[in-house]
């Protein structure tokens, strides 16, 4: 006999970049594991360098960076780590990006326009990831530009159980901002034990171009509590004007929940001064202090996030997590 026999083993190593270390703590806590140590700074022109300080030959490499501004900084960092990686002999490389960067751009509304979430999926492929892991992408089909497997896990467990705990006594119909996120209130309505669901219908005024007016509220909302869901909140105004609507229609009070707290200014100066009681996000991006006011509340998608990996590391069902739906 010519081969040798011998006894693979599995070895489960995480690696942060250095856009939001704070999940990636917590996510090595639920692991119980250590995150990789490595060396990454910035050249005086902006180059990044990357360089990990243990072997990684034959692990599986699993990489979280949060896509935060400046966002075209952490997706290179997070690019570089992922080469570093397949060129060190890493034997599977898993790519977390709790949120996606350019997951807006996801089609072309005209002629000579990018595809740039498209871009993204064909970069990490390119650098050597064998494997995506994302929360709550901006739609779903984006699953399909990354030729192998990603894990789309959503965040919408870990808010309607806040919402269920904070408010499940009271009468909620649950609100989309827009027509397009319907499919989401039904879901959070089902899972808030069949609540109602209501809408914003807009319009757009031909003197404001590219401003959408929100103007009517599709639903019953008068004397309820509604809960005003969406995957991300960029600059607020959207959101603001959907809370305003509501609130004109009767509305008793008014939770926003999303998952990506972006927060581009001024958006944390117009939640503060709108009329929610509440507004909940996850942790997939960092919020730093001067960006917090009162009212707000974030939820660690840490949990979550961990139990997914040790699902891929173990080559079990990331499905199961979401009973059989995800």
């Amino acid at each position: 006999m010519n081969a040798k026999s011998g006894t693979p083993k599995k070895h489960l190593m995480l690696f942060s970049g250095r856009a939001h270390p704070e999940l990636a703590e917590e996510v090595a806590r639920e692991l119980k594991v250590e995150i990789t140590p490595q060396a990454a700074y910035d050249f005086a022109n902006g180059e990044i360098f990357v360089r990990f300080n243990e072997s990684v030959r034959g692990t599986d490499a699993f990489v979280i960076q949060s896509h935060t501004s400046p966002i075209n900084q952490w997706i290179m960092e997070q690019l570089l780590m992922v080469d570093a990686l397949k060129r060190a002999s890493a034997k599977r490389i898993t790519v977390i990006m709790p949120f996606y960067g350019y997951a807006r751009q996801d089609k072309k509304h005209k002629g000579r326009e990018p595809i740039s979430a498209r871009l993204i999926a064909d970069m990490f492929k390119t650098a050597g990831a064998d494997r995506i892991m994302t929360v709550d992408l901006h739609t779903a089909q984006i699953q399909g530009f990354f030729d192998g497997p990603v894990d789309h896990l959503f965040a919408q467990n870990i808010l309607a159980e806040h919402i269920s705990a904070t408010y499940g006594s009271a009468d909620i119909t649950v609100v989309s901002p827009d027509s397009g996120r319907v499919r989401l209130a039904e879901k959070w309505a089902s899972q808030l034990g069949d609540r109602p669901i209501a809408f914003i219908h807009k319009t757009r005024d031909p003197l404001k171009p590219n401003e959408a007016v929100a103007n009517r509220v599709v639903g019953e909302v008068a004397g309820r509590l509604c809960v005003l869901v969406d995957d991300m909140i960029d600059t607020g105004g959207t959101i603001v004007k959907a809370c305003d609507a509501l609130i004109e229609a009767g509305a008793s009070d008014v939770v926003i929940a999303a998952t990506h707290g972006i927060l581009s200014d001024p958006a944390s100066e117009r939640l503060a001064n709108c009329k929610a009681r509440e507004v909940i996000f996850t942790n997939t991006l960092p919020i730093s202090d001067d960006k917090r006011f009162p009212g707000l509340t974030v939820l660690s998608i840490a949990p979550l996030l961990a139990r997914a990996i040790q699902e891929v590391f173990e080559d079990g069902s990331v499905t199961s997590l979401f009973d059989g739906n995800a």
